[in-house]
């Protein structure tokens, strides 16, 4: 489906980052992870601030894109292809892993969210942005199905081992091409790895 969705010549969820993230950059350090980074956009955005990402997908077709990106950008990035319902993220590597609209059904989310939390460094940023359960109404963007929504609660009890920076669910607009357009509901999240 992804790899069918990206195949258009233009960048579905458009080239410029997701504004939660670009609101909160400055906090990051790298090496970060993107999850479910499909174009390109958000590593490419990072990678523009000097932090060395990583950008993982399920799509061969997106990430061919994101580093046709990151050309035309002048900036490098590193990809790989997995599939996030069984992706395992290297043990206290990361400074920062970003999930931005990485929607899973609710148990791989959990299990991702488990390893995620074990892949940060002692310090380490999570910051995430999905849409909430209140979103599967709205036809302005997420999945269809109510257990890949998120609760701002469901997303506070998976990282048990960091310090909550931020966590609420707002409604907001999201311009981010054409499948991500309109008001939505979302849970925005920040959490710090504590040290052990």
């Amino acid at each position: 489906m992804w790899d069918e969705r990206y195949s258009d010549e233009n960048y579905v969820y458009g080239t410029a980052p997701n504004t939660f993230l670009a609101e909160h950059v400055q906090m990051l350090q790298g090496p970060v992870l993107s999850l479910a980074e499909g174009e390109g956009r958000n590593a490419v955005f990072m990678a523009s601030h000097g932090l060395d990402v990583l950008g993982v997908d399920g799509s061969a077709v997106g990430l061919a894109k994101a580093r046709q990106l990151a050309q035309r950008h002048g900036v490098t990035i590193r990809v790989e292809q997995a599939d996030l319902a069984s992706y395992v993220p290297p043990e206290a590597t990361f400074g920062a892993v970003v999930s931005i609209f990485g929607h899973l059904p609710g148990q791989a989310r959990k299990r991702l969210h488990a390893l995620v939390e074990r892949s940060l460094r002692p310090g380490g940023i999570f910051l995430l942005e999905s849409y909430s359960k209140a979103q599967i109404d709205r036809d302005t963007g997420g999945p269809k199905n109510l257990d890949m929504l998120v609760r701002r609660e469901d997303i506070e009890r998976e990282f048990q081992a960091c310090e909550i920076l931020l966590s609420q669910e707002i409604e907001r607009e999201v311009i981010e091409g054409q499948f991500h357009t309109g008001l939505a509901s979302v849970v925005q999240f920040i959490a710090r790895k504590k040290a052990p």
